[in-house]
């Protein structure tokens, strides 16, 4: 049997993004999801550009996750290209008000729900850095996470 800590230390030592990669490829064909998951969560953890611990960190941390499944499942680069020009035209900040204020959710955001990565949803960064946005956002994006179930106050300080 694999040593699953001494991977997983591995893999939170790694800074590769290929080598992450094949780590969760290699780990699901064996049906290890422990692993497979922790090469996940560090593959989107350092992937974004932007200074660790930040609302625009958060951001593209869910960005390169939300990327990373859709190419999985579909089998080929997937981008989010709207969202990504978005961004470009108004800036992470707006892009996230804009998804808390909409009066229905985002595609993305069912899908993360449905895949169990309820800190990934724009609603979820928004919460972590309330200090970022006025209070309606912040209360919108609380409202849609419980209304999808989710109990806030279990959400991690991280993605």
């Amino acid at each position: 049997m694999l040593d699953h800590a001494r991977i997983k230390a591995q893999i939170a030592a790694c800074n590769d993004p290929e080598k992450l990669r094949r780590w969760i490829i290699n780990a699901r064909n064996k049906n290890e999801t422990d692993i497979s998951e922790a090469a996940f969560r560090r593959l989107i953890a350092i992937m974004p550009q932007e200074q660790p611990g930040t609302v625009e960190d958060d951001f593209w941390q869910t960005i390169h996750a939300f990327e990373h499944i859709l190419t999985e499942e579909r089998g080929k680069t997937t981008r989010l290209a709207r969202t990504r020009q978005k961004v470009a035209r108004v800036g992470v900040i707006e892009t996230l008000k804009d998804w808390a204020l909409r009066d229905h959710h985002t595609d993305g955001f069912e899908m993360l729900l449905e895949r169990s990565m309820p800190e990934l949803t724009g609603e979820a960064i928004i919460l972590r850095h309330r200090e970022s946005f006025e209070q309606i956002v912040v209360e919108a994006a609380g409202t849609r996470l419980k209304s999808a179930g989710i109990d806030v106050s279990t959400l991690p300080d991280k993605p």
